[in-house]
């Protein structure tokens, strides 16, 4: 009897001995390998750039990692209508030359266009009047550089703004140099005086009224959109005055 006690007492089962620890050496395995787990995910679900992503209110968080190794740099993936699609400097640079050559075409505009408006013993307006073929060329300038860096889809329509700009372009300068120089008058003045010569410079104000129209399409600008219709109807109204 004291034999079988003495057995009972001193010898433990092993199998709950092994059990324990094996649940404890699972348990620390389990915890060492959950970060491990989550990396190969991360990795699996990033790009050739090694970027952590996930899908929030239609945009993608990104955080990528340049292949130069120089560290990370945050960027958006926007789902749009022809697939997703990041917004780079190189876009950045685009958008403001673009906005920039707007911004000076319109400030031209309103310059020269002043002096109609300004009294006639007003110091500005005589310095106006003497420099419209100036901000006749600053204008025409920024346009080209709106349409040079405009984004259009139809590409054939990109090339006719383009082509436009070109022949107002030709035009302009064969107006100043045959009409306006040899009768010692200003492009602007002379065409101001002789209504004909808006066939030489029109296709300028043609370019300008397809930008507008894509601006007011695109961006829901009102003001664009009754651009697309004053545009014309101004030169017509003075072609025919």
């Amino acid at each position: 009897m004291a034999s079988r006690v003495l057995s009972t007492t001193l010898v433990t089962p092993p199998c709950s001995t092994a059990l324990n620890k094996s649940r404890i050496l699972a348990k620390k395995n389990k915890s060492r390998i959950k970060p491990s787990t989550n990396s190969e995910k991360q990795f699996l679900c990033s790009s050739s750039s090694a970027s952590d992503s996930g899908v929030r209110n239609g945009k993608i968080k990104s955080k990528a990692v340049s292949e130069s190794s120089q560290g990370s740099i945050d960027r958006t993936v926007y789902q749009g209508a022809f697939g997703p699609w990041t917004v780079d400097p190189e876009d950045v640079r685009e958008v403001v030359l673009y906005r920039s050559g707007l911004v000076t075409c319109a400030s031209s505009f309103v310059i020269a266009a002043s002096a109609a408006y300004l009294p006639e013993n007003f110091a500005s307006k005589e310095i106006i009047e003497q420099n419209l073929d100036l901000f006749y060329l600053i204008g025409a300038g920024g346009l080209g550089l709106s349409l040079y860096l405009i984004h259009i889809y139809v590409t054939e329509i990109k090339r006719t703004l383009q082509a436009l700009w070109v022949l107002g372009g030709v035009g302009s300068l064969a107006t100043y140099v045959a009409l306006a120089q040899p009768a010692g008058d200003h492009l602007v003045h002379y065409v101001l005086y002789n209504p004909m010569a808006v066939w030489f410079v029109g296709p300028f104000f043609a370019a300008l009224t397809g930008l507008v129209f894509k601006e007011g399409l695109c961006y829901g600008k009102l003001e664009a959109g009754i651009l697309t219709f004053v545009i014309p109807t101004l030169l017509l109204g003075h072609l025919y005055h």
